[in-house]
Order: C-alpha cells, then structure tokens, then sequence
C-alpha cells in the first residue's frame, strides 16, 4: 500500500458558537478535516482543557476520523463567539488565555514534525509565547522538501509585525485575504501598492514558492514566480462562509502534493471552497466526486 502523506494542521481547536448553536472550528483544525476527507493523513496538533467542551472535542475529532496529537493543559478549552452579517460573513470574538494558547512540545509532536509533508499554521494561535515556542519548534524540524503554509489568519489585534515575519521567515507558501493584505500593507509600509503588488512583494522578499490570494466573493489568485492564475468565484447560495478558507488551502495543498499543476490545484481549491459556501459550519462532508479524485 502506498505510503500516505502525513498533514498537520498545527494550532488552534475550539468551539465556534454560531447563532445556530456550537460547531467544531479552528483553522488549522478545519484544514486538517479537509485533507483527510482526501484519503491523507490530517493531523491536529493543539490543547483543550479538562473540561467537558474538551472532551466534546475528542469525541467530535473521532466521529469524523480525524487524526490528533491534543493534550490537556491547566486552561479552558477555546471558544469563539460568532455573529454573522447579512451576507453569512462571520465576525469573531475570541477567549483569551485558553487551552490552545498553551500547546507544550512533545516528542510525538517532534517526531510527527520530522515526517511530515505539509504544515499549516498561521498567526492567531502565536498570540501566547508557549504555543508561539511550539509552532517555531516545529517548522523548525519540518523537511526542507515539505510545504509549510502560512495562513496568516489576522484576527483582531492578535498580531504584529514580528510574529508575521518570523512566520514569513519559516513558511514557502502564503495564504492571505484581500482584507489581510491591506493590514500588512499597513503594517510593512506599502500603502501605495496594490493587492497584487504586495503579494509580489511578499513572494519576493521571503523567497516563497507561492502566494494564494483569496477575495471572498470576487475571485482568487494564486502568485508564484513565473505565473499568475486568478480564478472568479462560483456565485452560489451562501449558508455561510466560515471554513470556507480553510477549505481551499486544504484541497490546494492535497492537489499540489498529489502532482497537479498550480492552476489545476486552484481551480479544484475554487470549486470545493465554494461548495463549502452552501453548507453550515467550516467542516461539512465533501461530496464524493471530490474526494475520491485522488483515491
């Protein structure tokens, strides 16, 4: 049988309290879904507390088959209050000093680290010095031929401009959205450039091997060296956007490590994102014309 790729979604895990009632959530969680839901191994590295939303979480993970290296820390699992617009765009609110704050290294996490193919972390879980250490860690032990995505994730005011570099510093693709970009803009002195300007920017100042620029209801585009592919995006009905994201960057990376070109790896990433779109909460079932692609 062939060997399958591991997948780590590494940092934050918790409960998004929708207006319709809790769901399962998280980025690096919800990429980690959508990688399995492929046929590959999707690993969460996170923490919950001793707590019954924590145990939730575990029962949630093994209902859909997710693998996991979660501890138990002294901390409250994380929640999210979530309140969408009127257009299903959530807005967030989220706990601070919780479990997922204070991921520990451990040696499964190490030795998961050291045989990896792809990372995806992003900015909010380094928020906290120890899940900070951990995260830094572990791209530290990645291979060099694994992807290690940044999705940079801005939230609030959980960042700055040291935690985005450092991270720039460690990652070969960036995922980033039309409002995050205006925010690094910001924050790197660009102001006068475009979108498309500062993701070129970025790509060449951190020599990245991509950067995928997601638009919401417009269009993306994925910016590498030699290429740009800019795709529209599918109108559809929406129920709501969270994971929607997630779902891109997931089905993105499993097309790029299953050989499929840039434009066909945004093209697949495009549609599925979309179909996520119609669906409620960021970790629904794909239908299986996707997921048996590259079984």
């Amino acid at each position: 049988m062939e060997n399958k790729k591991n997948i780590i979604g590494l940092g934050e895990i918790l409960w998004d309290m929708l207006p319709s009632g809790k769901v399962l959530g998280g980025a690096p969680a919800n990429f980690a879904y959508h990688v399995s839901q492929f046929g590959l191994n999707g690993y969460v590295i996170s923490a919950i507390g001793n707590d019954l939303l924590g145990k939730e979480i575990l029962d949630s993970l093994v209902e859909k088959r997710l693998d996991f290296l979660i501890e138990n820390v002294d901390f409250p699992t994380g929640t999210v209050q979530v309140t969408l617009d009127e257009k299903g765009v959530p807005q967030y609110e989220i706990c601070e000093s919780v479990a997922w704050d204070n991921i520990p290294f451990t040696q499964q996490a190490e030795e998961l680290a050291r045989t990896c193919d792809a990372v995806c972390f992003g900015s909010l879980a380094q928020r906290n010095a120890v899940s900070r250490t951990t995260i830094l860690k572990m791209l530290e032990l990645v291979p060099a031929s694994a992807l290690k995505i940044f999705d940079i994730n801005l939230r609030q005011h959980f960042y700055t401009k040291e935690i985005i570099e450092n991270s720039l510093q460690r990652s070969n693709i960036l995922k980033i959205n039309d409002e995050e970009v205006i925010s690094v803009g910001k924050l790197f002195d660009w102001q006068g450039l475009s979108e498309e300007a500062v993701c070129k920017k970025i790509l060449d100042t951190y020599s990245l091997k991509m950067v995928i620029l997601t638009k919401g209801a417009i269009g993306s585009s994925v910016l590498t060296a030699d290429e740009t592919s800019y795709i529209d995006t599918p109108k559809v009905h929406v129920a709501d956007t969270v994971g929607a994201g997630d779902s891109f960057t997931g089905t993105f990376v499993v097309a790029l490590l299953n050989g499929d070109s840039v434009r066909n790896a945004h093209k697949l990433a495009v549609e599925v994102s979309a179909y996520v779109c119609t669906q409620h909460g960021a970790m629904p079932q794909l239908p299986d014309a996707y997921v048996e692609l590259y079984k």
